[in-house]
């Protein structure tokens, strides 16, 4: 929902989409370090892979 209000905001949101992702990083590092399940832990890579990606296009919007 926030990443969708940011798109719809007219002055620079590349630094909030920034940290937004930063803080969906620490929250899926956090699932990842308690998990116990090899699914949950491939999951975990997948979503971080992914955020890497949307930061990188953050950081282009900038």
């Amino acid at each position: 929902i926030q990443f969708d209000d940011l798109l719809n905001f007219e002055e620079s949101v590349g630094r909030k989409m920034d940290f937004l992702t930063q803080e969906i990083n620490r929250e899926v590092n956090t699932i990842g370090s308690k998990a116990n399940d090899i699914e949950v832990t491939s999951l975990v890579v997948l979503v971080k892979s992914e955020l890497e990606k949307i930061r990188e296009q953050a950081r282009n919007i900038e």
